[in-house]
């Protein structure tokens, strides 16, 4: 008892005054348990309250009602009277505050109600000091105190309210006090105010903490009684008892269930005996077995022991508790415990474990066990002064057949290469997948250094064969980094970071390639950093600048389209090489916005200030074209800039029909619908060409510039690819453009092959939007170009 005491008031004295009085709800706990009971009991003594105010007026106007004019006292009795009653009634109101949630402002209102009642006191004592003599006061104080004081020491009572009309009626008292000039009494007025108002706090403190206390007993009482209803219906546990042989004494009824027996049957029997199964014959037992053994042996306790058993000829897995039975006189007796059977929550750690640790596709060591593996070989080259090794794979084209053939087809072809690297990998090396389309082999032993290079050249190889799926013949590739540590890495991050480097390098060089880590690529990897960091401002910081070069009829040399060809010039960076950024936009899918930024801004110089038979060509990327709303935003760039639709030519290459050609497909034959043309660009340096111009009416077909070069200096393939595209035009009805020509004999050469268009630096290199009004100020004979 003393402890719980001691208890209780640490609890007390912790609490907080507007945690005492209702304003705050103690942590953990709920309003209504703990202050909603401050204010349900106040119904339980309204009557008595509403006559202790009534007797105490009687006795107040029985004092002094020789002195204080009659009409004063009864105006003072007809305000008591209500707000007695209406305090009243707002008691019974909140009579089920412990069984619903009150808001503060309901605290509040009551308080407001109770001061009101102490406001009206305050007037009495007044009108004694007023009208009355110092006695008169000094017994209507009295009254009114006997008042605070119930209130005050009231368990009927909420605190707020009781602070309230304490301090009301000491408001009065005080100032009657003045009135008739009694700093004594003054003094006590204050001072019994001040020390009601702290005993209110204080009792509060205690009854709070005493609820918070019972609460938590009840919680506790709960929580045991829950315990030990499920340990006697749960038929999850048992007791167990054996004697000093260690055989079973005291058999229950459920111990002998778990042991697939009748208790009699098994009463006597070897404990260990019964629970090893065919074990006890052969000899072998399980390690956990051996454990307990040694526990009896030894005599020592032991909790939560988890033993292998064999029961009825299956293995079972038993959690085990157990203490020696020793008599009175501290002889060993035997020992006794509690069991239970864990099987299947044994079998679902260790499938948990397996999920945790393995791919559940390829059954191969998940990214978790591969950087385990890697730290335990880092650690191992650590101590041994040796060398491991990590190779991180990545299949080349796979996500074209994942898009185009499905999911399934793609998670089947993931399980084939994960069963061809496992047939790779030798003792001491394990591969494992990371996600997607990666793998990676951990070297735990590298003092050979051929083996790194022999293994992903193997690699590469076996991974490049064909694939067998659902009639399906598909080929992927695969493409090698690889990372030695603790040379390129004494962690595991490190590690993993420069093999993706060395993976990132074999893939920009075109993938199906071994490439190992080099010192340079960090360099290469921090440029590309902050070049992404810097490209993703760009457009907001305006630095983007649109060139235009000429394209010409190649007959009249007359310029009928500019392509806009993006230039970036970064205040970090300087003027960055669009060969550099476009690729970096369309990995970061940075080019989209970018994208749309060039056809409004393209579309917008257009419309403005060229003449209506100038076109303008605009380059999509892929990644723009699969856009949902691709084809809405060049209605948007069309609409603002006022453009006609036929003035404008999108121009893409043949990747974009190597991801999801439909879409692409859709997308721009809805925008032949709106009369913009379609140009071809890069003919020749793809894939399936011809396959490309059957499933869609280009309006041009752009020859390539290697085919211009090769053809200038007369090599028979470059003339007969281009004369074959040109008669192809032709015959389909479309115009050829030739890039990249350099000199009048080149354009003339051109001319002769039968090329529509030409476009190269001879006619004009990429220049800004003010120098292509002057190009078209010459070509018309205007006086911008005269004077110019």
């Amino acid at each position: 008892m003393t402890d719980q005491a001691t208890t209780q008031k640490a609890k007390a004295a912790s609490l907080s005054i507007r945690q005492a009085i209702g304003f705050e709800t103690p942590e953990g706990t709920n309003w209504s348990l703990v202050h909603g009971q401050q204010y349900a009991v106040l119904k339980d003594r309204v009557v008595a309250r509403v006559l202790l105010h009534l007797v105490s007026f009687a006795l107040v106007v029985f004092t002094v009602y020789q002195t204080v004019p009659v009409a004063a006292l009864a105006a003072w009795g007809l305000g008591l009277i209500s707000a007695v009653l209406y305090s009243a009634r707002a008691d019974i109101r909140l009579g089920d505050a412990d069984s619903r949630s009150i808001s503060v402002t309901e605290m509040e209102s009551h308080a407001l109600t109770t001061a009101a009642k102490g406001a009206m006191w305050s007037v009495g004592l007044i009108l004694c000091a007023v009208y009355g003599q110092l006695g008169d006061t000094l017994l209507a104080w009295a009254i009114a105190a006997m008042l605070v004081l119930a209130s005050s020491a009231s368990r009927y009572g909420a605190p707020l309210s009781s602070i309230t009309f304490a301090l009301a009626a000491g408001v009065g008292g005080l100032i009657a006090s003045l009135i008739d000039f009694h700093p004594i009494l003054a003094t006590v007025v204050v001072l019994s105010t001040l020390l009601a108002v702290f005993g209110v706090i204080e009792s509060a403190r205690v009854s709070v903490a005493v609820r918070l206390a019972e609460a938590a007993m009840q919680e506790k009482s709960e929580v045991v009684s829950m315990l030990l209803r499920e340990f006697e219906e749960g038929q999850a546990d048992w007791l167990w008892q054996v004697d000093t042989g260690r055989r079973l004494r005291s058999v229950s009824p459920r111990f002998a269930f778990a042991l697939g027996r009748e208790p009699a049957e098994i009463e006597g029997g070897s404990f260990l005996q019964l629970i090893s199964g065919d074990c006890w014959q052969t000899g072998r037992f399980p390690q956990s077995l051996h454990d307990l053994a040694d526990k009896l042996k030894r005599r020592q306790n032991f909790s939560n022991l988890e033993v292998k058993v064999t029961i009825g000829g299956q293995q079972r897995w038993w959690e085990l508790s157990g203490t020696p039975i020793v008599d009175d006189r501290g002889r060993y007796q035997g020992f006794r415990g509690v069991g239970s059977d864990i099987t299947e929550q044994r079998e679902s750690s260790e499938k948990i474990a397996y999920l945790a640790r393995y791919d559940t596709l390829t059954h191969l060591p998940n990214r978790r066990m591969l950087n385990e593996a890697l730290g335990e070989a880092l650690e191992h080259a650590a101590a041994w002064r040796s060398r491991c090794a990590l190779l991180m794979i990545d299949l080349d084209r796979f996500k074209g057949i994942n898009d185009s053939l499905g999911h399934l087809v793609g998670d089947r072809m993931l399980a084939e290469v994960a069963s061809r690297l496992k047939a790779l990998v030798r003792d001491g090396e394990t591969c494992g997948r990371l996600g997607g389309d990666e793998f990676a082999v951990v070297l735990r032993e590298t003092s050979d250094r051929s083996r790194i290079d022999t293994l992903a050249r193997e690699i590469i190889q076996r991974l490049s064969e064909p694939y067998q799926i659902e009639n399906h013949t598909l080929y992927v590739g695969a493409s090698v980094g690889s990372a030695i540590g603790p040379r390129d890495g004494r962690t595991v991050e490190e590690l993993l970071r420069n093999a993706d480097l060395a993976l990132y390098r074999a893939k920009d060089e075109g993938g199906g390639a071994h490439r190992e880590f080099e010192p340079a690529l960090h360099a290469n990897a921090e440029e590309r950093r902050l070049l992404e960091n810097s490209l993703r401002h760009a457009l907001a910081r305006d630095e983007f600048v649109l060139h235009y070069q000429p394209v010409v009829d190649a007959t009249t040399e007359e310029v009928v389209s500019f392509e806009a060809l993006i230039r970036w010039n970064s205040p970090e960076h300087g003027f960055v090489s669009p060969a550099k950024f476009i690729p970096l936009a369309e990995d970061t899918r940075l080019i989209v916005p970018i994208g749309t930024w060039v056809m409004e801004r393209a579309c917008l110089e257009a419309a403005e200030n060229w003449p209506e038979h100038v076109r303008v060509n605009v380059n999509v990327s892929p990644e723009q074209l699969l856009e949902t709303d691709f084809v809405a935003s060049v209605v948007r760039a069309l609409s603002q800039s006022g453009l006609n639709a036929k003035r404008l030519e999108i121009e893409v290459t043949e990747s974009i029909f190597l991801r999801d050609a439909s879409i692409a497909r859709e997308a721009l034959e809805r925008c032949m619908a709106l009369g913009c043309s379609i140009a071809l660009d890069d003919f020749g340096t793809g894939y399936s060409s011809l396959g490309y111009l059957r499933r869609l009416k280009f309006s041009t077909i752009k020859v390539d510039r290697s085919f211009v070069q090769g053809a200038a200096q007369q090599s028979p393939e470059s003339l007969a690819i281009i004369r074959a595209v040109v008669a192809m035009a032709d015959s389909l009805g479309m115009t050829t453009t030739a890039e990249g020509v350099e000199n009048d004999e080149e354009a003339q050469m051109i001319r002769e092959l039968g090329c529509t268009k030409i476009q190269g630096y001879h006619f004009g290199r990429p220049m800004p939007a003010s120098d292509v009004l002057d190009v078209m100020a010459r070509q018309t004979g205007s006086p911008r170009a005269e004077s110019a």
